[in-house]
């Protein structure tokens, strides 16, 4: 969900479809949303995109292992270390 406030402030570009193919957000919003995304503590953080390709494909195959061992996690008990 976008916060009303945050929505207000966000144009949108369409073309001559009257599709929307762009979206205009002022800059100090940028300058939040930037610092916001390479803050780690914030959750928002592209984590993946600067782990090695090496590291997800190895947790990825040790994923795959425990499935096969029949060792999985309920969804919700995934869900529990995520704070919202």
């Amino acid at each position: 969900m976008v916060n009303s406030s945050i929505e207000n402030r966000v144009r949108y570009v369409t073309n001559a479809a009257g599709e929307t193919t762009d979206v205009l957000i002022p800059l100090d919003l940028w300058q939040q949303l930037i610092n916001a995304l390479q803050d780690p503590a914030s959750g928002l953080a592209w984590v993946d995109e600067h782990e090695p390709n090496a590291q997800i494909l190895a947790d990825l195959q040790a994923s795959l292992k425990q499935a096969a061992a029949g060792q999985t996690f309920p969804v919700s008990q995934l869900w529990d270390d995520i704070e919202t």
